[in-house]
């Protein structure tokens, strides 16, 4: 597993999930979802994975408590098999009107 983002440990941690332009996906914490995308679509600042990727769509938004939280959440969801990860994903929109619709799309 690759060691979290660095970041102080205050404010709020998000764990997310990125649909990749050829259809797979990227898991990942943040402490800001929208900066973050912003960074993913970037041709510099994204994970070097997503960025022969682009573009990438927000699928998936869950708040932590903590960074610790988020990165243990990180990990739990990147040992899912491809189709857990998708029924999770479903679930969340299911439920996503909780969520800025700005961060969705």
């Amino acid at each position: 597993m690759q060691p979290c983002h660095t970041r102080p440990q205050t404010g709020s941690w998000f764990t997310y999930i990125v649909l990749c332009g050829d259809g797979t996906l990227y898991t990942g914490v943040t402490t800001d979802p929208a900066r973050r995308l912003a960074e993913h679509n970037s041709a510099q600042g994204g994970a070097r994975y997503t960025r022969s990727r682009q573009p990438v769509r927000l699928v998936f938004l869950e708040r932590q408590p903590s960074r610790s939280a988020a990165c243990k959440r990180e990990h739990a969801i990147k040992d899912l098999s491809a189709t857990a990860k998708k029924a999770l994903i479903a679930l969340e929109q299911d439920t996503a009107e909780s969520l800025p619709l700005r961060l969705m799309a």
